[in-house]
């Protein structure tokens, strides 16, 4: 619910009851990933979407019965054979629907978390979604050295589930994961269809993701405005004071005049494994002290500007300076994919394609050329199954 926290957070403070409805598993085709939200309060005003449209209207009524009940439910959604135009999914996916209806200042955890969410502090909320009828909806908000709310009232072994969850939800938090954790009452980990079980859903909310473009190039605007459209935080980074300036690149959150390897080393503590890196200046000079670093960091993608020459020339003075053959494996370049780009708007499309298809398992191939899933994830946030957080692999 991050795209909808600040109308959230208005409702919140003007004390509106709403409810908010939430995909917790996604298989299939399924239009929206987990963490999509749809919220709608006593007036009946709506914001959000949990589909794109096909069970909008079911779920709009699902959240006020909760608001008017409220009591929390968790429904299914899926591809009707029997008539395809039925409350369901055309497009052959199957939706988990979690709406929980919130009245400011009746728990503490929901309260605490739209708050944190609406402020960009890191967050994690863990919900019951399945389980004993005690702890349906119960939440617990968890940020990286405290957390809030309880899961009572439950069973006696309530203390050994809250701490395994808070554990669970600041490891996820940790990774920026989003999932389902299903756990024994005594906090065992176990599977979903083990009897006896509680199943949370984990909602881990952080900053935009970052992509840092480095060399303030004509082509690099135009990977800044696509960078924004997919959500990131843009940082542009060039040592020429007059090429990188706020005018030349307004899209960008920030623009920064600095050596790129020493920016890159000031960054240390703000990147992770969501950072995407573009090296747009190929200038040996710019380019080698950089990457020496940027190939030895946990970030998600690495990318350079260059022609087949210059690839071949910069790998072999990666080499000279240390990097193995892993290593450099790592670099894609020269960046993007062959979509026969051009202009900077073109290479811009190439370059946010090679991104997509890094983060998210894609083969690069025409939709039309296969009979395979449209959708593919490799970030372990499907919210079909108990999700533990991995490491990111690059």
């Amino acid at each position: 619910m991050q795209d909808i926290a600040e109308q959230l957070q208005s409702w919140h403070a003007s004390g509106r009851s709403f409810a908010v409805a939430t995909v917790v598993g996604v298989s299939g085709s399924a239009p929206r990933d987990p963490g999509a939200a749809l919220a709608v309060d006593a007036s009946g005003e709506a914001i959000g979407s949990v589909s794109g449209g096909c069970v909008e209207g079911a779920v709009y009524e699902l959240c006020q019965r909760a608001i008017a009940s409220g009591e929390p439910v968790l429904e299914r959604f899926g591809y009707s054979d029997e008539d395809a135009f039925a409350v369901g999914l055309t497009c052959g996916g199957v939706l988990d629907v979690f709406v929980q209806p919130i009245t400011p200042g009746a728990d503490a955890a929901l309260d605490a978390g739209i708050t944190y969410v609406a402020s960009g502090t890191p967050v994690s909320l863990a919900r019951v979604i399945d389980g004993p009828a005690a702890l349906l909806g119960a939440t617990v908000a968890v940020t990286a050295d405290t957390h809030h709310g309880s899961l009572s009232p439950a069973p006696s072994t309530t203390a050994a589930l809250e701490r395994a969850v808070v554990a669970e939800a600041r490891a996820m938090l940790d990774a920026g994961r989003t999932g389902r954790v299903v756990l024994a009452l005594d906090g065992r980990p176990c599977d979903e269809d083990e009897q006896g079980t509680v199943t949370f859903f984990v909602e881990s909310y952080v900053p935009a993701p970052r992509m840092i473009v480095f060399g303030a190039i004509d082509f690099a605007a135009a990977v800044v405005r696509i960078g924004r459209f997919l959500g990131y935080h843009v940082t542009v980074c060039d040592a020429r004071p007059v090429f990188a300036t706020r005018r030349r690149f307004p899209d960008a959150d920030e623009v920064v005049v600095d050596w790129p390897h020493r920016y890159l080393d000031s960054q240390l503590e703000k990147i992770d494994g969501r950072t995407v890196l573009c090296v747009l200046t190929h200038d040996a000079k710019f380019d080698i002290p950089l990457l020496e670093r940027a190939l030895r960091l946990p970030v998600g993608y690495v990318g350079a500007m260059g022609s087949r020459r210059t690839h071949r020339d910069r790998n072999a003075k990666l080499r000279e300076v240390g990097l193995t053959e892993a290593e450099i494996g790592r670099l894609r370049s020269p960046i993007g994919l062959d979509l026969g780009a051009r202009t900077p708007e073109e290479t811009a499309v190439s370059v946010a394609a090679e991104i997509i298809a890094h983060r998210r398992g894609g083969s690069c191939l025409p939709l039309s050329t296969g009979n395979g899933p449209i959708h593919h994830d490799l970030t372990h946030t499907d919210g079909n199954r108990r999700t533990r957080p991995r490491p990111h692999a690059a």
